[in-house]
């Protein structure tokens, strides 16, 4: 048996306590908020132990994991806590609020041998895994553009970050599974309408090594929900509907060079399931060495390295190209020799 804890009682918090409270295999022993109400409410349901401070739980409680899922600034704090007490930990995505700060947590669980998983629950989407081995498989071909959408409304439980930390990177990081590839370059354009602090809306364009050209649209601002990836090739196209599960093949009849002729549409079959549930069970298989880590550490910082440059080439209204990309990943203020030429909005 597994015995887990539980940081962050939350919007995400909820549904791990909901799913960690009857995971096969799995005993959720306590949780921890600063939220009394939320605290005794988990023990009234659920028959854990209740903390305020994690720290306390970490110390009282016999455990082999701990869930992380507190606001993204007290990620860090949180999970170099239970790595400290040779725990091995998942915490929410995005991994950290800086890429420093992130690869503290990464080396830790390094060096202390432990497993440190990303939550991009959209990883486990049963549509997404589908749509990824299919792409792999080569079903679409050489693959031309991958297109993103995830809009809705504005969340009143986000505060400390903006739409491109807290929603884009769910897509960056299916874009660059898919791509198999490094980006060449990148530009986008944000917007501030609603949110107090940050963004709330994100048009991006994002070129891979591979020519293959990413194109990303993420807002609070659309008063319905759209979680919808398409991935085009000289094939056809693939559309994944994230929040139906469903996933759609377009066939191309035949291919010249002056037109492609409309071809078959399918719908492919789906064994739908919750992917946080399917989250939760492969991080506990990855604790008991049944199988490697499905979103680790190194990927959790790839899709924020992704998500910072894109905030930066707002801020800065320019195109950031792969040498800048580079330093930025290896921690360094700019490349060597400089920052490289890049395209300036006049």
């Amino acid at each position: 048996m597994t015995r887990v804890a539980l940081i962050g009682l939350g919007a995400m918090g909820r549904n791990h306590l909901r799913l960690l409270s009857d995971l096969e295999g799995v005993e959720l022993v306590a949780v921890c908020d600063q939220s009394q109400v939320a605290v005794a409410s988990a023990i009234a349901k659920h028959g854990v132990a209740g903390y305020s401070s994690w720290d306390d739980m970490l110390d009282k409680e016999k455990l082999d994991a701990a869930v992380v899922a507190v606001p993204t600034r007290f990620h860090v704090a949180a999970g170099l806590a239970a790595l400290g007490r040779g725990l091995h930990v998942l915490v929410e995505k995005p991994i950290a609020p800086t890429l420093d700060e992130g690869r503290h947590l990464v080396q830790t669980a390094h060096d202390r041998h432990l497993v440190l998983a990303v939550g991009h629950v959209e990883r486990f989407n049963p549509a997404v895994r589908e749509l990824v081995r299919r792409v792999a498989a080569g079903e679409v071909g050489r693959i031309f553009q991958i297109h993103a959408r995830r809009q809705g409304p504005f969340p009143a439980r986000i505060r400390d970050v903006g739409v491109v930390i807290d929603l884009a990177t769910h897509d960056l990081d299916v874009m660059y599974k898919l791509a198999g590839s490094e980006v060449e370059r990148l530009y986008a354009e944000t917007e501030q309408r609603i949110h107090t602090e940050h963004e709330d809306i994100l048009n991006a364009l994002l070129k891979f090594q591979t020519e293959m050209l990413g194109v990303l649209q993420v807002n609070w601002l659309t008063p319905t929900k759209i979680r919808e990836m398409s991935v085009l090739g000289d094939k056809g196209m693939l559309v994944c509907n994230f929040l139906t599960q469903e996933l759609t093949s377009f066939k191309n009849a035949d291919i010249k060079a002056e037109a492609v002729i409309e071809g078959e549409s399918l719908a492919l079959p789906i064994t739908k399931a919750e992917p946080l549930k399917l989250e939760l069970e492969a991080f506990v298989a990855a604790i008991r060495g049944e199988a490697p880590i499905e979103v680790d550490g190194e990927a959790g910082l790839r899709a924020l390295h992704l998500a910072l440059a894109l905030v930066t080439s707002a801020a800065e209204a320019r195109v950031i190209a792969r040498p800048e990309l580079e330093a930025q990943w290896r921690g360094e203020s700019q490349p060597p020799g400089g920052r490289p030429a890049t395209r300036t909005r006049r």
